[in-house]
């Protein structure tokens, strides 16, 4: 019985950490980077941010929302603004990472997307805990009131993460460049808004959603080019396609490919596989 559990665990682990290992260890690497990046913008925000805000960008702005507040506007950004919150994001970008799951047949989406949420809200929670920032005054705040620390907005940080790496993934299965261009478009409204719909409400400085944006494009960032040295590396490594649902892992040089398949038709099948090459349904094969 221990015999068999043992083998069952080998060959998981075979099929689907070591092909990913590249991947793993790239996305662990830069989200301890990410997190040192949150600490630093503590530390920096610390010691340039007066009580004004920095370059006197907070109190103007949040004054300037507060003369676009209506009742029913104030119910429906508060209603927007909750997609990006705690309960409605994992809800939202839970079904979208299902999508991806299903029309590319891998599980990259999941490790992509699920370890960049990850990392994200580690640096969420640590940046507030560093700089513990106090929100704009209830008076100034559309209820319901959040008492948390402000700096750096999670709902911003959160949403450019999660939305931004679905767009990239999305992107990798759309042939057509308009349906790219405005699947891009889409993705830069959703989460601009959702920065200013924190601002908006009262419930973040300006300078809270500024630093939300520049830390999550920067882990998007650092996610995108691990997906590339992902597919790179096998690529280098004549380790054949990465794993979906109908191809489990296999590695195998181009001899054995050759033997397996023929010379000409293993040639084709890689490259019909690789990151940047359109696979035969018409989409990117790298759509994971």
């Amino acid at each position: 019985m221990t015999t068999g559990t043992e083998n069952w665990l080998a060959h998981r682990w075979g099929k689907w950490v070591v092909p990913y290992a590249a991947l793993w260890i790239t996305m662990l690497v830069g989200g301890v980077v990410v997190v040192i990046l949150a600490l630093v913008s503590a530390e920096v925000y610390d010691n340039v941010v007066d009580d004004a805000g920095l370059a006197n960008l907070d109190k103007p702005a949040l004054a300037f929302m507060e003369q676009l507040r209506s009742p029913g506007l104030d119910a429906f950004i508060t209603g927007f603004t909750n997609i990006g919150g705690g309960i409605g994001m994992p809800i939202l970008g839970s079904i979208l990472t299902a999508l991806l799951i299903f029309t590319s047949r891998s599980w990259r989406p999941l490790i992509l997307i699920g370890g960049a949420a990850a990392a994200s809200v580690t640096a969420t929670t640590l940046g507030k805990k560093m700089i513990g920032r106090v929100r704009p005054d209830h008076a100034d705040a559309v209820p319901p009131y959040e008492t948390s620390p402000s700096f750096p907005s999670g709902h911003t940080l959160n949403t450019t993460v999660v939305i931004a790496l679905v767009v990239y993934l999305a992107c990798l299965q759309i042939k057509r460049t308009g349906a790219r261009i405005g699947l891009i478009a889409a993705g830069v409204i959703f989460i601009v808004a959702m920065g200013l719909s924190r601002v908006y409400l009262g419930h973040h400085w300006l300078t809270d959603v500024i630093v939300g944006w520049v830390i999550g494009l920067a882990w998007v960032g650092i996610v995108i080019m691990a997906h590339r040295f992902f597919h790179a590396l096998r690529r280098r490594e004549h380790a054949g396609d990465a794993p979906t649902f109908e191809h489990p892992a296999h590695l195998h040089n181009g001899a054995a490919s050759a033997t397996a398949g023929g010379t000409a038709g293993g040639t084709v099948q890689a490259d019909a596989n690789d990151a940047d090459t359109p696979g035969p349904a018409g989409r990117s094969s790298a759509s994971g």
